[in-house]
């Protein structure tokens, strides 16, 4: 029997839902008939094809709009959250770089050290541009509190970008107080919700968040569409667009709409919206076994980041004693990873855990486990079972391991190199 889950009765256990999801039926049927029967583009507002195209659109952004408690004019469509950080962060370091204009450099910005690459590289090219930026260090439960933002505040900072969930810890930062200190000292607040929204309640006027990045892909809808939260009041929220055109999105994503695309996307907003507390709870409960069962049975096994501040689906886990790419091959029947999808080509331990203080060894040795709408019993149980085998397996190899049974404290072996 083909499981639910999987394309074919071959497939990996698919737990990399962090990653991407799978693509929920009912969007697809929402999608389908925007490339056949309303397949206008919703700038031709003179004959009927283009009027269902843009009415396509139009639904869509209510329905995403209701997911984060926004309305529907401060939702921006775009191709993803990448393009949805870069717009928010370049976009509003222009405009209010200029408002700080006559002080010594062009603005001061903050974010923390294991953002997602889409938040450091943007930054980065910024630096470069003549900004200044503090890269606030996490501490080693990978928690960015209130606080910690507050002591990095300068008289100059223009902007704060800090994510709402980690992408490869799961862990939750203090966004709703991180808003609230920067509409206090009247800063742009940013924040990638990427991980977030669909999984946890959201309300970006509640939380006084300024501007918010999501996409689809994340939450069972199609690749390459996403949505950027731009704030219309108290403050109104300035964006410099990043590409020139015909104006769509209020100016600041011009370009024709990826309408099938937005469908797509604003349905997959709509189902969350409805299923996301019976989900939030089922998904906790199979991670909490997911993680107590590795704890039980293997030894030297570490889960990484805050043990309750942390998403219901995402687990990073550690195994002592065992080699990282060894690992991987050792569960290739399950589709995990050991980071983010978008730097698992780099040998290199994750920059995520070594931010925290976790050494190489076991930085190499991690697992995220991540689970999704069609994630059963069955299947974490089968997992558990295949990590156990694999991790025992190697370690029956490891010199170190035999070691560390036989009482060896590792860490005052003095090593010499020949």
């Amino acid at each position: 029997m083909i499981s639910s889950n999987s394309p074919t009765s071959n497939s990996p256990i698919y737990l990399d839902h962090a990653a991407t999801t799978r693509c929920d039926p009912k969007v697809v049927d929402a999608m389908l008939p925007y490339f056949t029967e309303m397949f206008g583009n919703a700038g031709s507002r003179n004959h009927q094809f283009g009027w269902q195209a843009e009415d396509g659109i139009e639904i869509a952004r209510e329905h995403a709009a209701k997911l984060i408690g926004a309305q529907a004019k401060e939702v921006i469509f775009t191709s993803g959250s990448t393009e949805s950080n870069n717009l928010a962060i370049k976009g509003a370091a222009e405009i209010y770089a200029r408002a700080a204009a006559g002080q010594t450099g062009r603005g001061h910005i903050i974010t923390a050290a294991h953002e997602h690459k889409a938040v450091l590289d943007p930054i980065r090219r910024l630096m470069r541009e003549g900004f200044d930026a503090t890269f606030i260090q996490p501490p080693a439960d990978g928690v960015i509190t209130a606080e910690m933002v507050k002591a990095a505040l300068r008289p100059d900072t223009i902007l704060v970008s800090i994510m709402w969930a980690n992408n490869e810890l799961g862990t939750i930062n203090e966004v709703p107080q991180i808003g609230r200190l920067c509409h206090e000292k009247e800063v742009i607040f940013h924040t990638d919700a990427t991980q977030w929204v669909g999984k946890m309640p959201t309300n970006v006027e509640a939380d006084q968040i300024d501007l918010l990045s999501w996409s689809g892909h994340k939450m069972y809808g199609p690749k390459g569409v996403g949505g950027l939260y731009v704030r219309r009041r108290k403050p109104r929220v300035r964006l410099e667009a990043l590409q020139d055109g015909g104006g769509q999105e209020r100016g600041m994503r011009s370009g024709t709409q990826n309408v099938s695309g937005i469908v797509g996307f604003g349905k997959a907003c709509e189902l969350c919206f409805n299923e996301m507390e019976s989900e939030g709870k089922r998904l906790l409960a199979m991670r909490d076994r997911l993680e107590t069962e590795l704890k039980k049975r293997i030894e030297v096994t570490v889960v990484n980041g805050h043990p309750t501040k942390r998403l219901p689906n995402i687990s990073n886990i550690s195994f002592g004693f065992v080699e990282g790419e060894s690992l991987m091959m050792g569960v290739r029947e399950i589709a995990c990873s050991s980071g983010s999808a978008c730097t698992s080509a780099s040998l290199e331990p994750s920059y995520v855990l070594k931010s925290l203080g976790i050494g190489d060894d076991l930085a190499h040795s991690s697992l995220r486990l991540s689970l999704g709408r069609w994630t059963t019993e069955a299947e974490i149980d089968s997992a558990i079972v295949m990590i156990e085998t694999a991790v025992n397996h190697l370690r029956r190899l490891s010199p170190l391991y035999d070691l560390h049974k036989e009482g060896v404290d590792l860490s005052k072996i003095v090593w010499q190199a020949h």
